[in-house]
């Protein structure tokens, strides 16, 4: 070849099969199916239509408009304490006073309005003001002492749980509160807290209306908010988060504070739909809303959840207690058929999040 040939133009081929630089193994964007996976509440949903499906052919009932509206009142009731809860354990904590809070806040209402002979409202701002403080003191001595959360609301926990009794024995000289129906104010705290709707025909209670608000403002909250960004960071890694500037301890207290919100606004609801409280009821209910938030997707570890996917737990605890009923099976195997729903439903996110972070 002589130095003067010219080179011959070069061939353009195509490069080898294989991810770019631009989408390689790490940055290639998943398929649908997995994204999907990955959101928490995916798994507690298809968990919720099927119990849903089943429990219609065995309780052929449960199609009529009245029993599903008490299957959706039942899961309302759980529903909105499993909310703040689930905000709650997503923030890394958990609380088991809860269930006996909103007694002890529908004990206050009812006592101090009764015994003081008050409008009725004196006593539902009283009890506020007494469930907003339970949940200041559990925040602030988890911030303050770094125990564990189950210590220090257990200790919660066993404190009401006597006082409630103890108090109401002393006051009353019965292990009820006396009938508040007739007081002044009862009307309006009763429409607000505990009244119906009609829709169709057929009566639905206000809570649902409530429960369904209340979720939607918590998916907000999580989602569209500095403070939903705080919950998520403190719940992953307080330390961390307290190094970019999160305020950890406002925070956690202010979560607290909100399971004392809904502890009270729960408590009012049985206080104006039976007139009087049995001081020893509560007791295990901190449990069930626990399970409703863990059904839905949140991680006892922290960091992980989503205020959906508790609505949808409640709404299986809601099908499967009314379910029950209405397919006249013996109610003794609610308890055994929500522990089973509660390991099924672990099993089922620990296999979505594995699937979901598989490459």
């Amino acid at each position: 070849m002589s130095m003067t040939q010219q080179a011959e133009p070069a061939v353009d081929t195509p490069p080898p099969p294989g991810p770019s630089k631009d989408t390689d193994g790490r940055t290639a964007e998943r398929p649908l199916a997995l994204r999907l996976l990955a959101r928490p509440e995916v798994g507690v949903f298809l968990g919720a239509l099927a119990v849903f499906i089943f429990f219609l052919i065995a309780a052929p009932t449960l199609r009529t408009g009245s029993s599903m509206s008490t299957v959706l009142y039942q899961s309302s009731t759980i529903g909105i304490m499993a909310l703040p809860v689930a905000l709650l354990m997503i923030g890394g904590e958990f609380d088991l006073s809860s269930g006996v809070a909103v007694i002890s806040s529908a004990l206050t209402a009812s006592m101090i309005s009764y015994q003081l002979t008050m409008n009725i409202w004196v006593g539902v701002i009283a009890a506020l003001v007494v469930s907003l403080a339970i949940g200041a003191f559990n925040g602030w001595m988890v911030v303050k002492t770094g125990l564990p959360s189950f210590l220090v609301t257990l200790g919660t926990f066993l404190i009401l749980q006597g006082v409630n009794l103890a108090v109401t024995k002393l006051v009353t000289g019965n292990v009820a509160t006396d009938d508040i129906s007739d007081m002044q104010g009862f009307d309006q705290a009763h429409t607000i807290f505990a009244s119906s709707f009609d829709i169709g025909g057929v009566q639905v209670k206000i809570t649902v209306f409530y429960w369904l608000v209340f979720a939607a403002l918590a998916t907000w909250l999580l989602l569209r908010t500095k403070y939903g960004n705080w919950i998520f960071a403190v719940g992953g890694n307080k330390e961390s988060a307290r190094a970019v500037g999160v305020p950890v301890a406002f925070t956690k207290i202010t979560l607290f504070m909100g399971v004392g919100f809904g502890a009270w606004f729960i408590g009012m609801h049985q206080l104006f739909s039976y007139n009087t409280v049995q001081s020893g009821e509560g007791v295990g209910q901190e449990l069930i809303y626990i399970a409703a938030a863990v059904i839905g997707g949140c991680l006892l570890t922290g960091g992980q959840g989503s205020a959906i996917g508790p609505v949808f737990g409640a709404f299986m605890f809601g099908m499967v207690q009314q379910g029950i009923v209405f397919a006249g099976w013996n109610p003794d195997w609610f308890k055994a058929f929500l522990g089973v729903m509660l390991l099924g439903a672990v099993l089922i996110n620990l296999w979505v999040s594995r699937t979901a972070t598989r490459r």
